[in-house]
């Protein structure tokens, strides 16, 4: 689109030099007393085509695509609502200035080094904390016009909203958010809340005078050399503290697993003077039981003393039963014999007197 505006100043730039010319041939005409009439004819067209295109030229309005254009009517002073965005329109030359603003994302650098920023030189932001620390910060923001507030943008800046807005505006936002923060809290964890914070108000701020905030970038905190060195001072003695605290949790720990081992063994013992002393008991408790039926079996029965002795014999005792009162004499010798119930030489012999039954009484004695 920009290129039919070329081409029509071009042809309004020839039609400049046709007049040029056309006026040249007249009074070239006139000096040599011929008639000049084709040399001012041809002048009056070249000024005529000229004069034309140059106004079709400048009323011929082209906005690209990422651009936004800001109409001023200069009889009354007032901006044309809404801007007009890409495409082609007419503008009244003289009465209607047009001035062109990008739409797209644009970036404004403040850093320390010399060519880095849009500042040559050390651009840097320098603050203090709220305890009284400086830092320096390299700081950049993203940003664009917002098309629907481009005319305020134009109003309160114009062209040069970035060096009389942008700047100073985020140079002071920073400044204040710092001194909020003491020096251990952005050097710690604190940082990403005091960047936030920092983007939240900034974003504010931009969006009153028209501008959209993409992103704000903190890409370098310096510290002062004796805070740093502070810093790391007080860093080697919280590890040391840390260390000197965990090993006292371990040694904690192996008393008390030492205790719980001593009294386990402890309750292990109890357990088994317990588990032997019940025992005993109940041996006891059993063998008095025991001793009980036995004496109510032989106080019921005289005779099991005697049965239990000759159950307890050995398998190799000659064992007979006589009466105690027998008028007979008995010859062991002979009872020894093969054909005796049981033989067994050199073997000792065991006599039980057998009681006497009792003697049943009589019918009439």
């Amino acid at each position: 689109m920009g290129g039919v505006s070329a081409i029509i100043g071009t042809l309004a730039l020839l039609g400049f030099l046709l007049f040029l010319v056309g006026a040249g041939l007249a009074v070239m005409a006139a000096s040599q007393g011929r008639p000049a009439r084709g040399g001012v004819l041809l002048a009056v067209i070249g000024l005529l085509a000229g004069l034309l295109l140059s106004l079709i030229s400048q009323g011929i309005l082209i906005v690209e695509p990422t651009q936004v254009a800001v109409v001023v009517n200069t009889l009354t002073g007032t901006l044309e609502e809404p801007a007009r965005g890409a495409g082609t329109s007419v503008v009244i030359p003289v009465v209607q200035l047009y001035y062109i603003y990008p739409i797209t994302q644009q970036q404004y650098t403040m850093a320390g080094k010399e060519l880095e920023g849009q500042v040559r030189g050390n651009d840097a932001v320098q603050a203090r904390t709220r305890d009284g620390q400086e830092i320096t910060m390299d700081i950049t923001v993203l940003y664009s016009i917002n098309p629907a507030k481009v005319n305020t943008v134009h109003t309160r800046w114009q062209t040069g909203y970035q060096d009389n807005f942008v700047r100073p505006t985020v140079r002071g936002i920073v400044r204040e958010v710092v001194s909020g923060y003491g020096a251990e809290e952005i050097y710690g964890t604190q940082r990403g809340e005091m960047e936030n914070e920092m983007q939240r108000r900034i974003a504010e701020r931009f969006d009153q005078e028209g501008l959209t905030l993409t992103d704000l970038l903190v890409r370098d905190i310096s510290f002062s050399e004796l805070f740093r060195q502070a810093i790391e001072q007080k860093q080697i003695a919280d590890q040391e503290a840390q260390r000197a605290e965990l090993q006292i949790r371990q040694r904690e720990n192996e008393a008390a697993q030492l205790r719980a081992q001593a009294e386990g063994e402890r309750d292990a013992r109890i357990a088994r003077a317990q588990g032997e002393a019940q025992a005993i008991v109940l041996r006891a408790q059993a063998e008095a039981e025991a001793l009980r039926l036995v004496s109510e079996q032989i106080a019921a029965n005289p005779s099991l003393i005697q049965y239990l002795y000759v159950q307890n014999l050995s398998d190799n005792v000659n064992i007979a039963l006589v009466p105690s009162n027998s008028p007979f004499l008995f010859d062991f010798s002979s009872l020894a014999q093969p054909n005796a119930d049981f033989v067994a030489p050199n073997v000792p012999e065991v006599i039980i007197p057998q009681a006497e039954p009792e003697a049943t009484p009589q019918p009439g004695g």
